[in-house]
């Protein structure tokens, strides 16, 4: 089953429905050690785990230094952008975002700044202007770190593009990650030389996701989980494309040797790369793994690809 590489570039390990927690009540022990080695037997060979506040993006870290396939973002997601004011001293609030940055990179783990961007669809949680002004400023923690983005646009097309389009001089990269836009939004994204779009259970709901979704190339793909949210399920279109599954428990009946239903992981990313190929028609399943791998290390490992290409080239000198 391994014989596929994968990397699931958006993962919450953060979450507590990873310690047990679901709704506040614990229904089992902490087991992130037991998805990820589900994860390693499935074929991913990296994950990256999201942050998503100044406080979770730490915790990411703490996650990401415990194995060496794990890696993280640090970053502020839009519907929390709120933090920078209510700490009561902005500035600092990003430099500390900057410092945590900066202490990942040197450890080799911090690979993006993100999760930023804008939700429209959640503005009970951040008013449109707080999220346009911070979404703006963690261009500058891009730009200072030299990172790529990992980025978050959910109904807010216009206002996002326009921010991109004024900062695009000012990031190396990024993925608009669990996109589930429309053909228009996944155009102009895709106008953007440097941008991926990130796939997931969400991008491959209905029909029109899947016509979406078909008309971005596999060379501008990322593919993910986004656990423990947006599985794919039973009623989803893209469902008939699934090959891959696991056994499952209901969380009161947790039993490790079985997934949590209705709880996303890791391992899973292997049904999102079964049904991207299955829909776009593409029958080499390696072939498609192996551009997705490529894409992912472009953007977030770029050391990876230069020693592969290093590597190469001292081999061809030993044929010389």
């Amino acid at each position: 089953m391994a014989s596929l590489k994968m990397i699931d570039i958006a993962v919450n390990f953060t979450d507590g429905m990873f310690k047990g927690l679901y709704h506040g009540k614990n229904c089992h022990v902490p087991d992130i050690a037991t998805v990820l080695n589900r994860a390693w037997s499935a074929g991913v060979d990296r994950i990256i785990v999201t942050g998503g506040s100044l406080e979770e993006s730490r915790e990411a870290l703490a996650i990401a230094e415990t194995d060496g396939r794990l890696f993280c973002t640090v970053g502020v997601h839009p519907t929390r952008c709120n933090e920078f004011e209510e700490s009561g001293d902005p500035e600092k609030h990003y430099q500390a975002l900057y410092s945590l940055a900066k202490e990942g990179m040197q450890k080799g783990k911090v690979v993006a700044i993100g999760e930023c961007g804008l939700d429209y669809d959640r503005l009970q949680f951040c008013p449109v202007d707080i999220q346009k002004k911070y979404f703006e400023k963690q261009f500058e923690l891009a730009y200072a770190t030299k990172l790529p983005m990992f980025l978050h646009m959910r109904a807010a097309a216009e206002d996002f593009c326009e921010i991109v389009e004024r900062n695009k001089t000012r990031f190396t990269g990024g993925v608009a990650h669990s996109f589930t836009g429309s053909a228009l939004d996944r155009d102009k994204l895709l106008s953007f030389d440097k941008m991926y779009l990130g796939v997931n259970g969400c991008s491959l709901k209905t029909a029109e996701n899947l016509d979406v979704m078909k008309g971005i190339p596999v060379e501008r793909m990322m593919i993910e989980t986004d656990s423990p949210y947006c599985d794919i399920k039973n009623t989803h279109a893209g469902i008939k494309f699934v090959k891959s599954t696991w056994p499952s428990k209901k969380k009161e009946k947790y039993d490790q040797e079985s997934l949590v239903k209705g709880r996303n992981e890791p391992c899973l990313v292997r049904q999102v790369l079964e049904v991207v190929a299955g829909y776009k028609g593409l029958g080499d399943i390696n072939q498609v793994s192996s551009t997705l791998y490529h894409n992912t290390c472009r953007v977030f490992f770029p050391q990876d690809l230069d020693s592969a290409a290093d590597a190469l080239l001292s081999g061809h000198h030993e044929i010389e």
